[in-house]
């Protein structure tokens, strides 16, 4: 399968709100409890792209296979040379790489903006998502337990962490 990743825009937005609904309906691994429409995913696609980035992965007939994006680690000030990246996939997508090339290319954006480290977050027990956060690089760096309430039960997040730009400090102030 060739894959093309690119830069969402809101035109991306129904797709991406497509792909995630089941995240958020039906399991655990989305906190959210009701999923965003396409407006409103157009406007996190917005928000992302003004300092971040928000990608998406699509096939060679432009069908949108999943996509990846970061956010704000924290909203204390110190916190901004870090962040949070997050991969959702369309189901016919997992298990052929395109976690990986989408990872890949989200985490070489934000190089390139500046961030220095990555923090993810993965609710549990997800051993795919954990396979491909290792195979990006990410280390585990602790356990938060029973933190999110959803379908009728208390769920466990992992926390693992990936250094992004190595340069001297002070850091460059990011964009």
């Amino acid at each position: 399968m060739i894959v093309h990743v690119r830069d969402a825009d809101a035109a991306d937005a129904g797709a991406c709100a497509q792909v995630y609904a089941p995240y958020v309906r039906d399991t655990a691994i989305s906190f959210e409890v009701t999923a965003p429409s396409a407006l409103q995913m157009a406007q996190r696609i917005e928000d992302a792209q003004r300092r971040h980035a928000w990608l998406v992965a699509q096939d060679e007939q432009g069908v949108l296979l999943g996509y990846a994006y970061a956010h704000p680690y924290a909203a204390r000030p110190a916190y901004r040379w870090t962040c949070e990246p997050s991969v959702y996939l369309a189901p016919d997508a997992r298990g052929r790489g395109v976690g990986r090339t989408l990872y890949a290319a989200l985490l070489d954006r934000l190089v390139e903006r500046g961030f220095r480290q990555a923090v993810a977050g993965v609710t549990l027990p997800n051993p795919a998502s954990l396979r491909l956060h290792e195979a990006m690089g990410f280390e585990p760096v602790g356990v938060f337990r029973a933190v999110g309430w959803k379908h009728g039960r208390w769920h466990d997040v992992a926390r693992l962490q990936r250094p992004l730009l190595l340069a001297p400090d002070p850091p460059q102030e990011i964009v």
